[in-house]
Parts: structure tokens; C-alpha cells; sequence
């Protein structure tokens, strides 16, 4: 099954920082790959899957609450990746981060990361 690779999970101090990254398959161009809206989610032990960090293939941005101004959302067309630059990471900020991407225009196509662990000690 065809999915993103991602990188960049690991275990932090409370108020560290990590940065994750996704690349998306080869198959996908880079031209196609402008087109694709981007976004990370994450899921932590016993809770709901929660929309972190959003990217619009037009360049706009939408965070979760409890994120905003902590953590960015980028993305490089020219190397079909996504990051996520997370600062000041909290205890309640530990899940495993997913990576998403969807074509934003044309027939729906869509694809996910196999998830990374990310862990941060009070």
C-alpha cells in the first residue's frame, strides 16, 4: 500500500523541539504535488484522532488551538515534502503524528503516513 514515509518522531524534554518531515512517493510529480492540500494529525492513547497542522495548496494555514504558535506547517513542492516544526512541546503533546495529503482540485486522490512517535517527559 502506497503511503507517505515520514521522519523526525522521537522523545523530548517538556519544552523541547522536533521537526517532522513526510515525502511523498515518487509517482506524484512535483507539479501534481502543488496542487495537493497537506496537513498532520495526530492520535494520543485513548483519545480521538485530532487535525494538528493544515497547509492549502494555496498557502493558507489553520492550527489547532492548543498548537497555535507553537507549531508551523510547512512544505517544499520542489522535494513533495511537508513539515511540521514543533516548539515548546508539551507533555499532552505525545501521539503518534500522521501525515496527509489530498488533491486539492481534479479527481480525489489522497494519501497517509504510517505515523511517527512522538514523546515528551514532563
Amino acid at each position: 500500500q502506497v503511503q507517505l514515509v515520514e521522519s523526525g518522531g522521537g522523545f523530548v524534554q517538556s519544552g523541547g523541539s522536533l521537526r517532522l518531515s513526510c515525502a511523498a512517493p515518487g509517482f506524484i510529480s512535483i507539479a501534481s504535488f502543488k496542487i495537493y492540500n497537506v496537513a498532520w494529525y495526530r492520535q494520543a492513547p485513548g483519545k480521538q484522532r485530532e487535525l494538528v497542522a493544515a497547509l492549502s495548496a494555496g498557502g493558507e494555514t489553520d492550527y489547532l488551538a492548543s498548537v497555535q504558535g507553537r507549531f508551523f506547517i510547512s512544505r517544499a513542492n520542489d522535494k513533495r515534502s511537508v513539515y511540521l516544526q514543533m516548539n515548546n512541546l508539551k507533555s499532552e503533546d505525545t501521539a503518534i503524528y500522521r501525515c496527509y495529503i489530498a488533491r486539492s482540485t481534479g479527481k480525489s486522490y489522497e494519501l497517509w503516513g504510517q505515523g511517527t512517535q512522538v514523546t515528551v517527559s514532563s
